[in-house]
């Protein structure tokens, strides 16, 4: 099985936050694919992050997760541009990693 991480920012790149709405629709999305979806959504993680010229950036996130029997390379990269359409964002991190299921 795979584990794929999808770390959605809490506001954009103005401070503005998104609506939760938005975070809603992208876990009945992937619960409708993938039979469910969990979001952490009560704690947001802290990140931060070097640019080459010397500047940092900082982002509140959340965390989805999504169990998959197989990794669907092209699906999700197709998930990650829309992602970072709808989040107004340069880039959207989403990664994978294999699991075994107990």
């Amino acid at each position: 099985m795979v584990l794929v991480e999808i770390l959605l920012p809490l506001s954009d790149n103005f401070g503005t936050p998104f609506p939760t709405t938005l975070y809603r629709d992208v876990q009945e999305r992937l619960a409708e694919k993938f039979g469910g979806a969990t979001a952490y959504m009560r704690s947001p993680a802290n990140g931060l992050w070097h640019e080459g010229g010397g500047g940092s950036h900082h982002d509140d996130v959340v965390l989805f997760e999504v169990m998959a029997e197989t990794l669907e390379a092209t699906y999700w990269q197709t998930v990650k541009g829309k992602l970072a359409e709808e989040f107004r964002q340069n880039d959207i991190v989403v990664r994978a990693t294999n699991i075994t299921r107990l």
